[in-house]
């Protein structure tokens, strides 16, 4: 019996590990009704095209009504933005995803309201409210919210203009209704099996004291750990994913104070895009060898926050393909971004509305025309971000061009996310850096206590040769590459030599 229960638990262990989420922004996804907006049921359609990419998770941004395109702040927290459909079409989204063996997880901020919020609405200039205590207030007369940065209007790219309150995160209320409003999202029909709810959430700009302005602190400890505490009661299997307000922080205190379970690694993020050896070296091993054990860091090289990676100079399509090998074979949780795996382009543009973002949130590319089906252009002739759009037909960049070219970058994306999961130590082991002769190949290796791989990446454009070091005390005798299945002796028990071009990876497979 306890064989049995062992060979389970390393079985769950083992799933959860291979674990690779795919980030999207679903109004741009894939429009299933022909009005501009992804949605749903597009998310469903298309849901084919990403078991083939390989991805087991599903990362949506917020799905409650809000009057920002992104929904981020919300004029309602229990309602779906009915442009993206109905709970009746979200549900069987979610079912269908569980079918499909693979996971879902909500993007949610609730520490802010727009002017258009019950709470704001009652409350504002009405002390006498049932939630006058629910908005924070710098007044005992309600005429003074504490607004967004202390911003007190915001313009959207449709030119409406928008107040964002802070919610007063000290009231007992607020936090059980935070609680109410998740706990409904982990299972929606409290039948306790699960099927229809989400397997966690992302929790975006999390913070101890909320924007640093001391009037709301402590909040790991008073509001964030009773609330994610409770959740797991609920459905213990769930993942809390924190987004770092501070993207200089490894994360290490979200998972010591406040209930997280995985943490995004912003350091590792920019060294990949820097292609540094000695970068890299720094951040892989301060973000991927000193995490708590069942902590977990989210590895990524965009999101809907940052540049596409496609548009930093210098890009090219082999460049962008070392830097998937990076993303996805390095360790903790690769995330992509939809979009990334075919290159997508797009920088943000300078201005006072939140239209300056559109650029890194744009349809996605399913077709060689850009005008064709389920291309879900929402922001069609609304402003410079749609004057100076980068989805652009016949350029090389949709699914419909690279799907059957095998030299594609979406290609790539499949051929390292198949390998990362077909191989135990890439799927769950440990990482250390492998010390080798050459200052433009960076090489590591990923581990159990069975297997043993050695990943090698030439981060230049010219062709390099690196020896790399084997550690004699393992007395490993040749090395299998897992790319194109030949064999190279490893010299002395100490030493493995490495021809590679340019941005290309080798990936080998230790043998004694």
């Amino acid at each position: 019996m306890k064989k049995i229960l062992l060979i389970i638990l390393l079985g769950a262990t083992q799933t959860q590990a291979q674990e690779v989420i795919y980030h999207v922004f679903q109004r741009s996804f894939f429009d299933s009704n022909g009005d501009g907006h992804g949605d749903l049921k597009g998310m469903e359609q298309k849901l084919d095209y990403l078991q083939n990419l390989g991805v087991t998770s599903i990362l949506l941004t917020p799905l409650y009504q809000s009057e920002f395109y992104h929904n981020y702040f919300a004029t309602d927290f229990e309602k779906i933005d009915p442009q993206y459909g109905t709970m009746g079409e979200y549900i069987s989204l979610v079912k269908e995803v569980h079918k499909r063996g693979l996971k879902i997880y909500q993007d949610v901020e609730m520490q802010y309201v727009t002017h258009e919020h019950p709470w704001y609405k009652d409350s504002y200039g009405n002390p006498q409210s049932p939630y006058s205590k629910y908005v924070y207030y710098n007044d005992s007369l309600n005429l003074k919210p504490f607004f967004f940065y202390n911003i007190p209007e915001f313009t959207t790219y449709s030119n409406s203009k928008q107040k964002i309150a802070v919610v007063n995160m000290n009231n007992p209320a607020v936090r059980h209704y935070t609680f109410d409003v998740l706990n409904f999202w982990l299972d929606p029909n409290q039948d306790g099996k699960f099927d229809d709810g989400v397997d966690g959430f992302r929790l975006d700009h999390m913070m101890d004291d909320l924007d640093n302005f001391k009037k709301l602190p402590n909040l790991f400890k008073n509001f964030w750990t009773p609330v994610l505490s409770e959740l797991k009661k609920t459905n213990p299997a769930i993942k809390i994913i924190a987004e770092q307000a501070n993207w200089f922080s490894l994360g290490r205190e979200y998972f010591r104070e406040a209930e997280v379970d995985r943490v995004f690694a912003f350091y590792l993020s920019w060294a990949i895009e820097q292609m540094n050896k000695k970068e890299l070296t720094k951040a892989a091993d301060s973000t991927l060898t000193k995490n708590p054990e069942g902590k977990e860091q989210i590895v990524f090289v965009e999101n809907h926050d940052t540049r596409r990676l496609a548009s930093v100079g210098g890009m090219n399509s082999e460049k962008l393909k070392a830097a998937a090998t990076l993303n996805l074979l390095l360790g903790g949780i690769p995330l992509i971004y939809y979009g990334q795996e075919i290159g997508m382009k797009g920088t943000q543009l300078k201005g006072a509305t939140d239209g300056n973002d559109i650029p890194i949130r744009e349809a996605f590319e399913w077709t060689a025309d850009a005008k064709g089906n389920g291309m879900a252009f929402w922001h069609k002739n609304t402003g410079p971000w749609w004057d100076s759009t980068q989805v652009k037909s016949h350029d090389g960049i949709s699914v419909e061009e690279q799907q059957t070219d095998i030299n594609s970058l979406l290609n790539h994306y499949k051929k390292m996310i198949e390998l990362k999961k077909s191989n135990p130590a890439l799927a769950y082991g440990k990482y250390k850096v492998a010390e080798n002769s050459n200052d433009h190949v960076f090489s590591f290796y990923r581990f159990t206590d069975t297997e043993k791989i050695l990943v090698v990446v030439n981060l230049s454009g010219s062709p390099e040769q690196a020896l790399v070091q084997i550690d004699r005390a393992e007395k490993y005798k040749s090395a299998k590459s897992l790319l194109n299945g030949k064999t190279q002796k490893v010299k002395n028990y100490t030493s493995l030599l490495v021809n590679i071009l340019p941005y290309k990876a080798q990936v080998y497979k230790l043998n004694k």
